[in-house]
């Protein structure tokens, strides 16, 4: 079995991967086919190799991931932009694929006490087929943008067939989402809490899912911050700034931004009426509305970490 002790850092593109393992002062270099996968698994295998640590790079860690798991090698995808942030933090301002390799096995080295989730490929397959589904959506509104102003007539065909394969595909796609999620127990379950909640549609649910495997297994400050909905402190000496969220994952936090405004104003009667008194206290509509959604996720969270539906005020009541 690999010791678990000793971390590669691997980066992947579309032609090669780089691979250092920092602890040893070692580098590879292999193509990214078949034949580079076994090299640099056997290599990894050779220095008994229990962790690998990739930055999300567009799709193409995935089947590197799948390989390296399936080779008894634990697998770890980071935030490319948090390695890169501590780079600089370094002092290392040059950048090459054998650096990066280097940076990115320091950063789990680093941060080697972080959790990592439990591998789990049919959520995997969520959040590719929720991804696909933003995809084209985006699409969708291009074109429908495209539409607002006149156009010749083979122009507004053709933007007409296009919203309606668009259409066609995005309702195969949910149903596969659907499929997906019931066939699996744990999603199935966690499915049913989060849709439990008054303002929280089908979307929202496999974006949660999808996106936000993290939640109910975390703290609720940390969920906040992960959505990008935590205000964070502007201040230095005497200067008191004003707060403002950033960061986060944007996927989720588009989604969250809608679900709100429906349950901020119709459907959610906790949140509308919390909703309404941060406006009758002066807050801005927008202020409130953020407000009103990390209130959401903290419920979502809490919910989520007892296994318990949305039953107010006996659930709900205790975190609001």
């Amino acid at each position: 079995m690999p010791q678990q002790g000793r971390i590669v850092g691997i980066d992947v593109s579309k032609a090669k991967v780089d691979a250092c393992i920092r602890s040893l002062r070692q580098w590879l270099s292999a193509p990214n086919t078949p034949t580079g996968e076994r090299e640099l698994i056997a290599w990894l295998h050779d220095n008994r190799v229990g962790l690998a640590v990739m930055e999300a790079s567009g799709g193409y860690e995935r089947s590197w991931a799948e390989a390296l798991r399936g080779a008894g090698i634990a697998v770890r995808i980071v935030d490319p932009k948090r390695v890169r942030y501590f780079a600089r933090s370094a002092g290392r301002l040059a950048k090459n694929d054998p650096i990066d390799a280097e940076m990115i096995a320091w950063f789990a080295e680093t941060f080697a006490t972080e959790a990592q989730l439990r591998h789990d490929p049919d959520r995997d397959a969520v959040d590719r087929l929720m991804t696909a589904r933003s995809l084209l959506v985006r699409l969708s509104t291009q074109i429908r943008q495209l539409g607002q102003h006149r156009q010749p007539p083979v122009v507004e065909n053709a933007q007409r067939a296009m919203i309606k394969a668009i259409k066609a595909q995005l309702a195969k796609l949910e149903a596969a989402i659907e499929v997906k999620i019931r066939a699996n127990a744990e999603l199935a379950a966690r499915a049913a809490i989060i849709r439990s909640v008054p303002g929280f549609g089908r979307q929202f649910v496999a974006g949660v899912l999808a996106w936000l495997p993290e939640l109910g297994g975390i703290g609720n400050k940390a969920a906040a911050a992960l959505v990008g909905i935590a205000p964070y402190d502007d201040d230095s000496g005497q200067h008191r700034g004003q707060r403002h969220i950033k960061g986060g994952r944007r996927e989720i936090r588009d989604l969250l931004y809608m679900a709100t405004l429906a349950a901020a104003s119709r459907h959610n009667p906790v949140i509308k009426a919390y909703y309404q008194r941060l406006r009758a206290k002066g807050k801005k509509a927008k202020v409130a509305l953020v407000a009103c959604m990390r209130k959401l996720i903290v419920i979502l969270n809490t919910l989520l970490a007892r296994g318990q539906m949305w039953n107010p005020p006996s659930a709900a009541a205790s975190v609001v």
